[in-house]
């Protein structure tokens, strides 16, 4: 654990508590730490005016094939949303189409 010494022994148990307590205090909330990319894709995808490829593999880092691959295959096949792609000026955006549309 980081700010902590190791300990050989841990002699008495009452210190060694109160130090282990204070040194997991001081960590970060797992929980804030970051989305999964595939939330992050969603959100990229759920915006008003979608994102292209270049979008998430600049958010997330993956090869383009990796992004359509997410598209056809987490996104599409196992979440069963529906990826809805338009032809505009800045290239070929994808969205998440909502429910009834």
């Amino acid at each position: 654990m980081p700010c902590v010494d190791p300990l050989s022994k841990v002699g008495n148990r009452e210190a060694f508590v109160d130090r282990l307590w204070s040194a997991l205090q001081v960590l970060p909330d797992p929980r804030l730490v970051r989305l999964s990319k595939h939330a992050e894709v969603i959100g990229l995808l759920r915006r008003a005016e979608g994102a292209t490829v270049d979008e998430v593999r600049a958010a997330t880092g993956w090869q383009p094939h990796t992004v359509r691959g997410v598209f056809s295959g987490a996104l599409k096949k196992k979440l069963r949303l529906a990826i809805v792609a338009t032809k505009e000026e800045r290239g070929r955006v994808y969205r998440i189409a909502e429910a009834g549309a």
